[in-house]
């Protein structure tokens, strides 16, 4: 009896640390995707949730690129508590503070704990602080000097923001947690001001509305540029987003219709057939090439970034020389970043069912 009570111990924390591995091999931003049911009671999932208090700072909002799910020593708990007040390096860049939302309402659904409640009003109050007059939001807040205090809606920061905002405004059940009345007032008046931004840094192409740089100058409210090999361009990527957005809107406005009616014209204008990316791996699953190969049955791509007067596709290396063919920059760059996307193909998708709502006073793609 005792041999079968040791091998039933070692069996269920055999169990128990596969599961957690499973887990904790995942990236946070999957751990945040996943379907919302009964691993968020698991204690995997309150474990993380300890981390993700702890990361939170005390003005409401997360630093960004952090693993939430792995383990934290006493040290760093420690660390972590003194960081509290630290007033650097929070944003809502590259899914922080959205995806700590995201994941504490995920688990107050499941375990109705005050202090998930708490933390997600005080990033949703965050939110609401960072933004500026003119409807935008900076990469960091409070401002970090740089391009980080341009309009960004780079990695669709901003598209982030404003998807929870319209959520929580239109009080669906998206979220477990709600908000007060008074921070719903708050909220949708953030919300239009920031679809107002939206329709106002929209780029004209020779007096024709087309798409969005990844970045707007935060007083010009003209495309901006980031990082040395980010320059002012028309982005084939972070503008899908922004149309899907556009789409949702119940009751749109004549110049919400005119702004997606735009953008996805200018989206089958710039497609571009006819060619794949091959990539080739190492052992380990690291890119190490990549090419672009002519292919007649390739489906549609579109650049990231298009000259501002022409839509020409360019790419750059870190000292910021545009070239017109991905071949021309070095390995780095090359294979390190993300220069062709398919995301508009979803807003091509979604046109169609979209003017037949538009048209019939059924407007909005949420159902």
């Amino acid at each position: 009896m005792k041999k079968f009570q040791k091998w039933s111990v070692v069996l269920l924390v055999f169990l128990a640390v596969n599961t957690f591995a499973q887990v904790h091999d995942k990236s946070w931003k999957s751990i945040t995707e996943m379907p919302e049911g009964k691993w968020f009671a698991s204690a995997e999932a309150k474990a993380i949730a300890e981390n993700v208090l702890l990361y939170q700072r005390n003005i409401g909002g997360w630093p960004k690129n952090i693993q939430m799910q792995k383990l934290l020593s006493d040290e760093e708990k420690k660390e972590l508590l003194a960081l509290k007040s630290d007033m650097h390096n929070i944003t809502t860049d590259n899914g922080a503070t959205y995806q700590e939302m995201v994941f504490l309402s995920k688990m107050y659904r499941q375990v109705p704990d005050e202090r998930y409640k708490s933390a997600f009003l005080a990033g949703l109050d965050y939110i609401l602080e960072a933004q500026y007059d003119n409807g935008g939001w900076p990469q960091f807040y409070p401002l970090k000097k740089g391009y980080y205090t341009h309009i960004t809606y780079n990695d669709d920061s901003m598209v982030n923001i404003l998807n929870v905002l319209e959520e929580i405004k239109d009080k669906t059940d998206c979220f477990s947690i709600k908000a007060s009345d008074e921070t719903i007032k708050k909220i949708e008046l953030a919300f239009n001001k920031g679809i107002d931004c939206i329709i106002k840094t929209q780029y004209k192409q020779n007096g024709v509305l087309t798409s969005w740089c990844a970045q707007h100058d935060e007083n010009t409210l003209l495309p901006a540029k980031a990082r040395a090999y980010e320059l002012p361009s028309l982005s084939g990527k972070e503008s899908a987003k922004i149309v899907l957005l556009l789409m949702s809107l119940d009751n749109p406005s004549k110049e919400v219709i005119t702004a997606v009616n735009s953008a996805v014209a200018w989206f089958e204008k710039v497609k571009i057939d006819g060619l794949r990316e091959d990539r080739i791996l190492n052992a380990e699953g690291k890119i190490i090439d990549k090419k672009m190969i002519p292919d007649a049955n390739a489906p549609a791509i579109w650049a990231r970034f298009m000259e501002l007067d022409n839509n020409k596709p360019f790419f750059s290396d870190r000292d910021g020389i545009k070239k017109y063919a991905l071949s021309e920059i070095g390995d780095e760059r090359r294979n390190g970043y993300a220069w062709y996307t398919n995301e508009p193909k979803e807003v091509l998708k979604a046109y169609d069912k979209w003017k037949k709502k538009i048209s019939s006073g059924r407007i909005g793609l949420k159902n």
